[in-house]
């Protein structure tokens, strides 16, 4: 019998666990911040050393001074960083494959009070610049409509592709150049750092980006991400209204602890490295095998390919756990983590390669 999903997710062992890097634990070292922040009395609602410190290395990361609002999820973050650029008859415009679009149950919505999220559609899960061109003029000026007011890049993108720097400053000109604001959901913003080899400040301000939802709970960390302005001009609204929230935590040092550790030392970026090497590895073995389509070369962590079901069910009575036939029939997602190592893809492969086997005869 193969498993359901739930029982997968509660069996699988971390080395088979392919359905989200959220399935991964903390690194030893965000967890021992966490142990160091526990003691001693320090002021709460985030006057405290360990905030301090975190908007430094984040200043420091970006090579400017910028404003920083931790919180508890990405979803959080994304929906207060589009609150503060969008009015409640505005509109988002962002792919239709984007997180905000599927993945929030409509908090984004909920926290703008109302507008309207619209789909650019465009290859690879990136809003096509002629399409975005049309759609930020669109009804403009108009009472009876919404009114384009920001525009959301994922960066990576949920089908595992990166926006290049020049597509990131393509698509935040056309925005500027119609009065719009630019978010950047950063739900993997390390992962996309490390595949293009650029800087922080490179991927984001330098491009035409307002606000980023700066994620590190898939990389490492626990119950941390962090909303990240660089208008100075937001920074009011923005605090009343993750307040207003829930997400101005009293103990914010436990959150902010989490964010300083992991930017120590290029934790980081050593996360996001072995998480995108993992998936290129795992690429690379799949393409080898025959009967294995892969949809994509992975540029994050993010690989999705088209197996013969009865290779998706002999992973799955093996104790894999990942996503299948949520796109479509045959369609395969799996994510790698910063906890895989170069033993579990092999593992991998060599199942992947003993259920073909079988289901050729």
């Amino acid at each position: 019998m193969v498993p359901t999903l739930a029982t997968a997710l509660a069996t699988t062992p971390s080395s088979r666990a392919f359905i989200s890097d959220n399935m991964a634990g903390a690194s030893p070292e965000i967890a021992q911040a966490v142990a160091d922040a526990a003691t001693g009395q320090v002021l709460p609602y985030g006057n405290d050393p360990f905030t301090d410190s975190a908007r430094r290395r984040l200043s420091d990361i970006f090579e400017r001074d910028v404003d920083i609002f931790p919180v508890t999820t990405g979803s959080a973050a994304n929906g207060l960083s589009l609150a503060a650029l969008t009015p409640p008859w505005g509109s988002v415009l962002s792919h239709p494959d984007s997180h905000i679009n599927h993945d929030e149950c409509g908090a984004p919505q909920f926290f703008t009070n109302g507008a309207k999220l619209v789909g650019v559609p465009g290859p690879d899960s990136k809003m096509d610049p002629d399409a975005l061109r049309t759609a930020v003029r669109r009804r403009a000026g108009d009472v009876h409509s919404v009114q384009p007011s920001a525009i959301s890049i994922s960066q990576a993108t949920e089908s595992g592709s990166v926006h290049t720097l020049e597509e990131i400053r393509r698509l935040a000109a056309i925005a500027k150049d119609a009065g719009l604001r630019v978010h950047m959901d950063g739900a993997r913003f390390a992962n996309a750092l490390d595949h293009l080899g650029a800087t922080p400040a490179e991927m984001t301000w330098k491009a035409g980006i307002d606000v980023l939802s700066f994620g590190a709970t898939k990389n490492g960390a626990m119950t941390a991400d962090a909303i990240v302005s660089f208008d100075p001009a937001l920074a009011p609204e923005l605090a009343f209204r993750t307040k207003r929230a829930g997400q101005l935590a009293a103990k914010m040092r436990f959150q902010a602890a989490q964010i300083d550790a992991y930017l120590t030392d290029g934790l980081w970026m050593r996360n996001a490295r072995q998480a995108n090497a993992m998936a290129i590895r795992l690429g690379d073995g799949l393409k080898a095998i025959p009967g294995i389509g892969l949809l994509a070369t992975p540029q994050a962590n993010i690989l999705f390919c088209r197996l013969p079901q009865q290779v998706t069910e002999g992973l799955l009575a093996e104790g894999y756990a990942f996503y299948h036939d949520r796109w479509e029939p045959g369609i395969v997602r799996f994510v790698t983590a910063f906890t895989h190592n170069e033993a579990d893809i092999d593992q991998l492969l060599d199942a992947v390669r003993c259920a073909a086997a079988l289901a050729d005869r």
